[in-house]
């Protein structure tokens, strides 16, 4: 990913048509005016025109020419420059010549291209077949000019390497920037989704057995059937301001519209002090449901929320799937914990995992996310029992 990132894009940055020029052109300006204006200085001065002259004057346009290329082709392109380099220092040595800036350049491009085996190689051969090639033509090479262009070949590897290592560790930063806000959206999609759940099936479970009853006994009772619908009238009403308040959370904070343009209200997430309706709520549909709530309403609102929504999941699941007939529903202490337990007379759980569902799953992650546990088991009368318990030091940091 990151050399793809590096080749493709110049490690990760930002890039517009006119600085792409500007980066192509710029060395090729800087060292063609440089190259061509020393050279030919030092070449009027030696008076001396010749062969040699005019070989040093086309090197020198030819170096600074070839990097037009250099960032498509970069390996064979540095090898080349190599050579007329080579060239330009051994014809070049008596005379006064610039150093050949064209090199400079292809070199940290190559490097930053990912062709570093190529710039190596290339500068190795070359600078040991130009040390053999002065010996066999009787060149005298002057030991501090030796180490002086060495050490300059070398302050250019360097500089160009650790040009390339902060374009990695660039292109690096960006990724992981990118994978935590996917992460951080992963996360928020999964909690939308699970708040949705919530909602939706509790809602829909009480409005479908709502409107059984109220069909059973349409005819027969008809004041029992006003009641059921009004009970379905009330929690569709809930059901819909929670689901509007979720989805407006997906919307930006600067225009707060729904679809149709109105304002949407913050609904406040639910907390303890609705377990009561809650419990009503499922009481009208002819179960007998115990309450025992002692947590106080100063318990952190992360917690509450958690505590609510696995009292309404496990209600929910009971009223669907139990065919219970009482339910005792407690939410406490336990020493440093907060202890929740729903016990039913029902059927018992099916907690395999092939067979858990969202709303285990979901309830699962609530605790998880507060450094809780939730366990699912057999009650006394050998129906269901859920049991959330969440630190009361960690929720509360």
């Amino acid at each position: 990913m990151v050399d793809a990132m590096m080749k493709g894009h110049g490690f990760g940055y930002p890039r517009t048509r006119r600085s792409t020029r500007l980066r192509l052109w710029l060395p090729v300006t800087i060292s063609l005016f440089l190259q061509v204006s020393i050279t030919g200085i030092g070449v009027v001065r030696a008076d001396n025109f010749g062969a040699s002259s005019i070989a040093l004057i086309l090197l020198s346009i030819i170096g600074p020419i070839l990097l037009i290329w250099a960032r498509r082709y970069p390996g064979p392109i540095v090898a080349v420059i190599s050579v007329a380099a080579a060239t330009d220092f051994l014809l070049g040595y008596t005379e006064i010549s610039p150093p050949y800036l064209a090199l400079a350049f292809a070199i940290v491009i190559a490097i930053s291209r990912g062709a570093r085996t190529w710039t190596w190689i290339s500068l190795i051969v070359v600078w040991e077949a130009t040390l053999l090639a002065a010996l066999l033509v009787g060149i005298e090479l002057e030991p501090p000019r030796i180490v002086v262009t060495t050490l300059g070949l070398l302050l250019v590897l360097g500089f160009a390497e650790s040009n390339r290592r902060r374009g990695e560790h660039f292109v690096q930063f960006q990724q992981a920037f990118a994978d935590r806000r996917e992460a951080e959206l992963r996360a928020e999609r999964v909690r939308i989704a699970r708040e949705l759940h919530d909602v939706l099936a509790h809602s829909l479970s009480q409005i479908n057995v709502q409107a059984g009853v109220g069909l059973h006994l349409m005819n027969k009772q008809p004041e029992q059937a006003e009641a059921a619908l009004t009970n379905i009238k009330r929690s569709s009403k809930d059901a819909l301001d929670e689901v509007r308040s979720l989805l407006g959370m997906l919307r930006t904070e600067s225009t707060g519209d729904d679809v149709d343009g109105a304002a949407v209200p913050p609904i406040p997430e639910p907390d303890l002090s609705r377990l009561n309706s809650l419990v009503e709520s499922v009481r009208s549909q002819g179960l007998d449901v115990q309450l025992d709530c002692e947590v106080s309403s100063e318990t952190p609102t992360a917690v509450q929320l958690a505590l609510y929504r696995i009292v309404q999941e496990s209600l929910t699941n009971i009223v669907r799937h139990a065919n219970a007939s009482r339910i005792d529903v407690s939410v406490g202490y336990d020493g440093g914990d907060y202890l929740v337990t729903i016990a039913d007379n029902g059927q018992g759980i099916d907690d395999s995992v092939e067979n858990e569902g969202r709303g285990l799953l979901g309830m699962r992650e609530r605790a998880d996310l507060l450094g809780g546990t939730l366990l699912i088991g057999a009650s006394m009368t050998g129906g269901g029992l859920v049991t959330a318990r969440i630190p009361r030091r960690l929720a509360s940091a």
